[in-house]
């Protein structure tokens, strides 16, 4: 048997993604049509052998999280249970505080997937190469340009038998062309190490406060605490993919994945693709309509556009390279370009909203990452527009380049502004 684990981090997290995870949790955040993280569960349902996926993080069972679980449980036929963290423990800690649990039943194995990448999920594959060769640790690697290689974790192997031979997160210097992706697959004895380092913590931080257990002790980092500790020692290999892989760390890079996945329903899902019909809007290339959107027939929509539940959009609307969430309405020949437009919005008539791409391609030197400021020398640099949940644009104004928080009412243009 096998079992999946999600980690999902906390709502200390998602910075990156304001003013988009003010209204919900960022894994749930929609990317082409679908919470982020159904993506990976969709992937994992289709593991033979899956018993079980854990999500571990430190949100609060709300609402929407409990809801969403229920549906992907009925969906899938899978227990999917959420465990939460008492504090955020790093993305090793949530595993060794849980491993009773993981461990529950004895699978054979188990996949760990963060829960802020985007891929194709290779994980039969994974599970494959696994049994010819196990070992405690295999992580999913790709390729990256030297540029953007350093705003990753970095593997070096051995072309042979791809066994890690050293591991260094986010180096300042260029070490490797092959960087982590954020998916394992680890036997149960892969929960040993873990065990080493909490102890190691624990013996820290008992030097510093004799009074009992030390609170941080629990707070392990793979990344650095494990892969680079055992690099070199026959424990942890890598495979490599070719196939599609991105970070989710912030909205632009959201609609960077929302444009790689609706590529990959053209193999996976063509039935979530809209498609050209009589009396229809125009489709060009990848589009998602939720089948309660009401669109126009004059509107022009794509390529790489996401149109969310209850939407309206009115003649003369053109989308493209955009996300329009939940309840957002587009009045008559208003265009969306590069943005992401927020839940229950309203955009007036001939209203233009556009950003700059910057999709964070690993394999594009120029390619403007999350891990860099929105600022430079006081200004906010060219990226995506995002407009929070209800903002009222009016008629005929222009937005280019700006975030505007929720439940703003603008009255005129703005460039390359945060609007508070």
């Amino acid at each position: 048997m096998l079992k999946a684990v999600i980690l999902i981090g906390g709502p200390q997290k998602g910075t990156r993604f304001r003013p988009l995870s003010f209204e919900v949790p960022k894994p749930l955040f929609p990317v082409a049509g679908v919470p982020m993280i159904q993506h990976h569960i969709e992937a994992c349902a289709q593991v033979a052998g899956m018993q079980e996926i854990l999500l571990i993080g430190f949100y609060q069972p709300d609402e929407p999280l409990t809801r969403f679980l229920e549906a992907a449980q009925q969906e899938f036929n899978l227990p999917i249970r959420y465990l939460q963290e008492f504090a955020p423990l790093g993305t090793g800690g949530g595993l060794y505080h849980f491993r009773d649990q993981i461990l529950a039943g004895g699978p054979e194995a188990f996949f760990v997937l963060n829960a802020d990448v985007c891929s194709d999920f290779p994980l039969s594959t994974m599970l494959d190469v696994h049994r010819h060769q196990p070992h405690p640790f295999l992580l999913l690697g790709t390729t990256a340009n030297r540029t953007q290689s350093l705003n990753y974790g970095c593997i070096v192997e051995n072309p042979q038998t791809h066994e890690v031979l050293h591991y260094v997160e986010k180096p300042s210097t260029f070490v490797s062309d092959i960087i982590n992706c954020g998916i394992y697959l680890f036997s149960p004895e892969a929960l040993k190490p873990l065990r080493d380092v909490f102890q190691r913590n624990q013996q820290d931080g008992q030097l510093e406060d004799s009074s009992g257990l030390w609170p941080g002790a629990g707070t392990i980092r793979l990344e650095q605490d494990v892969f680079s500790a055992l690099a070199g020692q026959g424990q942890i290999y890598v495979h490599l993919t070719d196939g599609i892989w991105s970070q989710i760390k912030s909205a632009g890079s959201a609609l960077y994945a929302s444009r790689l996945y609706l590529s990959q329903y053209q193999l996976t899902h063509p039935e979530r693709l809209a498609k050209h019909t009589p009396g229809g809007p125009r489709i060009r290339g990848n589009v998602y309509i939720h089948p309660t959107a009401k669109v126009a027939p004059s509107a022009v929509l794509g390529p790489n556009v996401s149109i969310g539940e209850g939407v309206t959009m009115g003649e003369g609307v053109r989308l493209r390279e955009s996300i329009v969430l939940h309840g957002a309405t587009l009045q008559e020949h208003t265009c969306v370009l590069h943005s992401i437009v927020g839940w229950g919005s309203t955009i007036g008539r001939w209203a233009r909203v556009e950003g700059t791409p910057n999709d964070p391609n690993p394999n594009d030197p120029r390619a403007h990452m999350d891990s860099e400021s929105l600022f430079k020398d006081g200004k906010l640099l060219p990226a995506i527009t995002i407009l929070g949940c209800r903002v009222r644009i009016p008629a005929e104004v222009l937005i280019l380049n700006s975030i505007v928080l929720p439940h703003k009412e603008l009255s005129r243009s703005f460039t390359n502004q945060i609007i508070l």
